[in-house]
């Protein structure tokens, strides 16, 4: 698995559609109405990965196994949701397991599609959805604050710390400061708000490559502090149902797009979360890994399985662009390409890994 994200916004912005179309499937039904989508849909798409197939071709791998985004499309949030409107709370208690939030705003003017607040206005919108998870935020916070202050009250140090953390994120919640930008680790608090955000403007074809008014006012406002997409769901539709990876390049290219959403949401989720890809390759399977930048040797080697963390002795590390060049594992041991590392080395991003363990 690559990482996970839950795609969120009001009614009728187009979550439904841009899921549909970035898992290509047609599992969330995409209706003119509010709350169509009542269970959370989930859906896992291939991360495209061109070094993954050319180090299969070079190994001569029986089988290819990329790793994977999994999207998580919640249903529409609405004023008053973490007070149980419209579908309640229930929902974004789906939004805690994600690993990053897809915040899709509507930016496109269209009136056969209704919008709840009778308007358009992108920075009104998020700002509603903002609220709505801080009040969730809050909520959870009292709670864990009266646990905390118990455990306090018995000299509990962890507890005493933990307690003057909670506090200051509420206090910053209360002033409209989202968790992630209070400055305190609020990991141990597992918050709405501390969940790293990508905004998608979904904006009308025409906007598709240059973006619109209602786009520029949420980069404007919002892009020094999170990414800001903008994606037509309905081009991704229409990109979703083109097979030939030449033929869907040659129709972004016409419409003056140089990546499709999906990339575009896969690359920024990458970035964002501060991902990167290792890879073990053989004979029977070209297999890519995913892991957090910074992560050593033995903790990537955990990722496979625990033994292998457990008991690590080395790895061996062969570059992508060496093993491509020189045709395969064996050829790059004999130009002396291989290198053998320790438990203190920090894995490169495209790393091709070997690990040896201790049963």
């Amino acid at each position: 698995m690559g990482f996970n994200c839950g795609i969120v916004g009001l009614p009728n912005v187009g979550k439904s559609t841009l899921f549909n179309a970035l898992t290509q499937s047609a599992a969330a039904d995409a209706q003119n109405y509010p709350f169509c989508t009542i269970e959370p849909n989930t859906g896992r798409v291939v991360v495209p990965d061109a070094t993954l197939h050319a180090l299969a071709a070079a190994a001569g791998s029986q089988r290819i196994i990329p790793t994977q985004l999994e999207i998580v499309d919640i249903a529409g949030l609405v004023k008053g949701a973490s007070a149980g409107e419209g579908l309640g709370n229930k929902f974004l208690g789906n939004i805690l397991s994600t690993d990053a939030i897809i915040h899709v705003v509507r930016c496109f003017e269209n009136d056969d599609i209704v919008h709840v607040a009778g308007r358009i206005d992108p920075i009104a919108d998020i700002d509603t959805i903002e609220t709505e998870l801080m009040l969730a935020d809050m909520e959870s916070l009292e709670k864990q604050i009266r646990n905390l202050e118990k455990k306090a009250r018995g000299l509990d140090k962890d507890a005493a710390k933990l307690l003057a953390d909670a506090n200051a994120i509420k206090d910053a919640l209360s002033r409209g400061v989202p968790a992630r930008a209070s400055g305190i680790d609020a990991a141990p608090f597992n918050l709405l708000t501390a969940k790293p955000v990508i905004y998608v403007c979904n904006v009308e074809e025409a906007a598709a490559a240059s973006g619109n008014k209602y786009s520029d006012a949420v980069r404007e406002k919002f892009g020094g502090a999170a990414p800001v997409l903008v994606i037509s769901s309905q081009i991704e539709m229409e990109i979703s149902q083109i097979v030939d990876m030449e033929e869907r390049k040659m129709f972004l290219q016409e419409l003056g797009l140089s990546e499709s959403g999906l990339d575009q949401v896969i690359r920024t989720g990458y970035e964002t979360l501060g991902l990167q890809t290792f890879y073990t390759i053989g004979p029977k399977e070209a297999h890519a890994w995913t892991i957090t930048r910074g992560m050593t040797a033995p903790q990537a080697a955990g990722k496979i399985h625990t033994d292998f963390e457990k008991g690590f002795i080395r790895a061996e590390i062969i570059s992508p662009a060496d093993f491509i060049a020189l045709g395969g594992e064996v050829a790059v041991k004999e130009a002396g390409k291989m290198r053998l590392v320790g438990k203190e080395y920090v894995m490169a991003d495209g790393d091709i890994c070997h690990f040896l363990f201790n049963n």
